[in-house]
């Protein structure tokens, strides 16, 4: 294991640490786990670090309880896109990696924890032009 095997095969060294995890293990909790960490030792210093290690582990986190939705996971992508590159020093870029890795190779098993699928997916007899929150009993 090297950086320019790992390259070709669409991963890395990141920061050179190894996390290893057995087949067992929730991936996606796994990672909620370590989203977390990264959120609690960001320094704050950058916009895009602070807000962003936030962002990820609260939907990391909301998806292992079931409590996302496809468009959450693309927004979870997005974010770490956010913070990749625009940070004063290395570690926004850190805790961003480890996500896209997990989107990129375990995107399978993200999308199984989305529960919160659009109306459509749930076939609820509403119309299709409804917004999801008008049918929430508190907004009724």
């Amino acid at each position: 294991m090297d950086f320019d095997s790992l390259i070709e095969n669409k991963s890395g060294l990141g920061t050179a640490g190894i996390v290893v995890i057995n087949k067992n293990q929730d991936i996606v909790s796994c990672m909620a786990r370590i989203a977390r960490f990264y959120k609690h030792e960001s320094c704050g210093q950058c916009t895009p670090c602070r807000e962003g290690s936030g962002w990820m582990w609260r939907i990391l986190d909301r998806a292992t309880k079931g409590e996302t939705t496809l468009s959450d996971i693309d927004l979870l992508d997005d974010v770490t896109k956010q913070i990749e590159g625009h940070t004063i020093c290395a570690f926004g870029e850190g805790s961003a990696w480890p996500v896209q890795g997990l989107l990129r190779h375990f995107r399978k098993e993200v999308d199984k924890k989305c529960s919160n699928d659009p109306l459509i997916k749930k076939k609820k007899d509403v119309p299709y032009l409804v917004d999801q929150h008008l049918l929430e009993k508190k907004n009724a």
